[in-house]
């Protein structure tokens, strides 16, 4: 009996250290092919986003006050809406040369897209959300002039 202990117990010096020479060359692989990766996934998809990022937008020089108009909201009530538009500094570049001299902007375009989205409102929601749809008109207004208005400021503002 005590010839199968030794023969079960006794393993040749060379196959245990092929194992475990196998395993720690598999998990070095492992971790430099991780590496590599990381490695490209940096190089391929960070880069500095100052090239990418657009300049924020800058109030110009130029403001067009809109004359008031009464708009009717549902139930026979009406707003009476007067507004300015800061035009913005990309506009100041585009029409006079970076110091605003050229041609004064048309305040029609805001105009009809104000009396779109005020028309036929109810009269609690222009009263109660004023500030959300300033930012729902604001946000119109920039998009149809493609940038070149700054801001949206209310001159007038009267609900019957």
């Amino acid at each position: 009996m005590s010839k199968d202990r030794t023969t079960k117990d006794a393993k040749p010096a060379d196959e245990e250290g092929t194992k475990g020479g196998k395993k720690k060359l598999l998990i070095i692989g492992l971790v430099a092919v991780l590496a590599i990766g990381a490695a490209a996934y940096f190089f391929v998809f960070s880069g500095s986003g100052e090239a990418e990022a657009e300049p924020a937008p800058e109030a110009g020089t130029v403001v067009l006050a809109v004359e008031p108009v009464a708009i009717n909201l549902a139930g026979g009530s009406y707003l009476k809406l007067g507004f300015t538009l800061q035009m913005s500094a990309a506009y100041d570049l585009h029409a006079g040369g970076g110091h605003g001299a050229g041609a004064k902007p048309d305040g029609s375009k805001a105009m009809d897209i104000a009396i779109s989205q005020f028309s036929g409102a109810a009269l609690p929601d222009v009263q109660n959300n004023r500030e959300a749809m300033k930012a729902h008109f604001e946000e119109a207004v920039i998009e149809a002039y493609h940038g070149d208005v700054y801001e949206i400021w209310y001159t007038s503002y009267v609900t019957q």
